[in-house]
């Protein structure tokens, strides 16, 4: 299978579509944070420290000889005192003569509340772990291997957790009200981002923001934020994105539009789709063409659809989905993706991934609406979680009497989804510094570009991924107004594979000489230094 890749996406092709919010991320009641932190006890401010360890591994048949960094950097609240410890593994080329030549790449995941785990040891680290993906990982040991896909040959790596999330926690006066939000999430990463420079004396290299997930979402108003402050960027790597917040209620239907396409990929994959086709690409396209238009014509009459058309539209989702016509009559064509996981494979009872729809499990019985879990997040997490542990202590050498977690416990629940738009959206009654109830940042992004016209822009998408399908993806990248020399500054790659790319090896092998072209047009004068 070979889908493709660098799609540029015009604007004013595809009907609304907006993202719906993932799984879990329920929006909280944040209390005052100054109310809150005058009430509590200051809790213990750690001192600065890391390991620094050497390494070395071949690559590409040649030495490639790099530090490792595990540690931590206080950041300031608005009273100018510690008010967060974060914690960083950061990577870097050894033998560079001179720094202001060689990129640096900040990478993070999302939740919100995740930590930066499965981008570190999973996908473009100097490491990764090996996972049977897409089948369930068994028990360990489990191998942590050096990467033959790794990016530190073309910029250093930081990975970043989150503030409750890892080993990076709320000190001082500092809770975690100050940092579970939106707005809160970026003053945090952006007064790291600054330290570590600082103190790295990497102002003048060129800088790259990696984020998965939510870390898009992050990304997005992050860069913007930066640009804000006179910290230039050179790139921002957006995987597997959510970058415009709703809420899915009756008569919303721009949702069912964004995940046909996906719907789609899964069925080809599996070979459910009558007729198949033997050009996903092809196949895709018309899957686009047919959701942005009769599709979406059909859902906007809502309960008005004559019979025969309804009975028509559904004939045309079996042929793409691979769902019976009947099913998708009685859901009313509109198949949420939770339904689709568990109706697809139903004969075969069967379950699929909701992060990587590649993945297969097994339910109590066969008759439900939808999965108990999804085994594409069981099917890998132990082998992570106990990876990570053991290769920060055997091979950094980084021990912390902290716990270490991989989702923030709580962060999730309190998350501020409010979010300020500044000087980014022009119409719609919000104002100058206006604020959105959800998270809209694609607008964030889109100011970033119009005033940094030379910040360039890669979209990763995995085709099997229900979490953030590509076609909403590829809608609100198309709807940030851009003009016509600007929007060649955003480029598309699409993958075999889920949320997490680089769980299918061969698309890990396609991700790294895609960002390694990209790193090389975005920043020709880097310097790589192999023995």
């Amino acid at each position: 299978m070979s889908p493709s890749r660098h799609l540029v996406i015009s604007a004013g092709l595809l009907l609304f579509i907006a993202a719906p919010l993932l799984q879990g991320q329920q929006r909280g009641n944040p209390a005052p944070a100054a109310q809150a932190n005058a009430e509590r006890p200051a809790t213990p401010i750690p001192p600065e420290k890391n390991s620094v360890t050497p390494h070395e591994m071949t690559l590409g048949g040649k030495t490639l000889r790099y530090t490792a960094t595990a540690g931590n950097l206080l950041i300031q609240g608005d009273d100018e005192q510690p008010n967060a410890s974060v914690f960083y593994v950061a990577y870097t080329l050894d033998g560079v003569t001179d720094i202001r030549t060689r990129p640096i790449t900040f990478l993070y995941n999302g939740g919100p509340g995740s930590a930066s785990m499965w981008l570190h040891i999973g996908s473009i680290g100097p490491v990764r772990v090996l996972t049977s993906s897409p089948q369930a990982t068994g028990p360990g040991p489990y191998q942590v291997v050096a990467n033959q896909y790794t990016l530190l040959d073309k910029s250093d790596l930081v990975f970043i957790d989150a503030v409750g999330t890892g080993y990076s926690r709320p000190v001082g006066r500092g809770t975690m009200r100050d940092f579970a939000g939106v707005d809160q999430d970026v003053r945090a990463f952006q007064k790291f981002i600054y330290r570590y420079v600082s103190v790295n004396h990497r102002w003048n290299s060129p800088k790259f923001l990696f984020g998965e997930s939510y870390g898009t979402t992050r990304s997005a108003a992050l860069v913007d934020a930066l640009e804000n402050s006179g910290m230039t960027m050179n790139g921002v790597i957006l995987l597997s994105s959510i970058l415009n917040y709703f809420v899915q209620a009756p008569g919303l239907d721009s949702a069912f539009v964004g995940y046909l396409p996906s719907y789609a990929a899964i069925a080809w994959q599996y070979e459910e789709v009558p007729h198949k086709s033997p050009n996903l690409k092809a196949f895709l396209d018309e899957v686009r063409a047919y959701a942005r238009g009769p599709y979406a014509e059909a859902l906007a009459q809502g309960h008005n659809l004559p019979p025969a058309q309804v009975e028509a539209t559904a004939a045309k989702l079996a042929s793409y989905t691979g769902l019976s016509v009947q099913y998708i009559i009685e859901a009313n064509l509109r198949v949420s993706p939770a339904r689709f996981r568990k109706e697809l494979l139903r004969d075969q009872r069967a379950i699929l991934g909701r992060y990587d729809a590649r993945f297969e499990g097994t339910d109590i019985d066969a008759a439900g609406e939808t999965p108990g879990y999804d085994p594409s997040n069981t099917g890998v997490e132990g082998a992570f979680v106990t990876a990570l542990h053991d290769y920060l202590d055997r091979e950094l050498k980084y021990t912390s009497d902290e716990t270490y977690y991989p989702s923030g416990p709580g962060v999730n629940q309190m998350w501020d989804h409010t979010h300020r738009l500044g000087s980014v959206v022009p119409t719609g009654g919000q104002g100058q510094g206006g604020g959105m109830r959800d998270a809209y940042v694609a607008g964030d992004l889109a100011d970033a570009m119009r005033k940094n016209p030379r910040l360039r822009v890669l979209s990763l998408n995995g085709l099997f991924d229900l979490a953030t399908p590509f076609f909403i993806t590829e809608y609100d990248l198309a709807h940030i107004e851009l003009e016509p020399k600007l929007r060649s500054n955003i480029e598309f790659a699409y993958y075999p594979s889920g949320h997490m790319v680089y769980l299918n090896l061969d698309a890990l092998k396609q991700l790294k000489t895609d960002l390694a072209a990209f790193y090389t047009k975005v920043a020709p004068g880097v310097e790589s230094k192999t023995d």
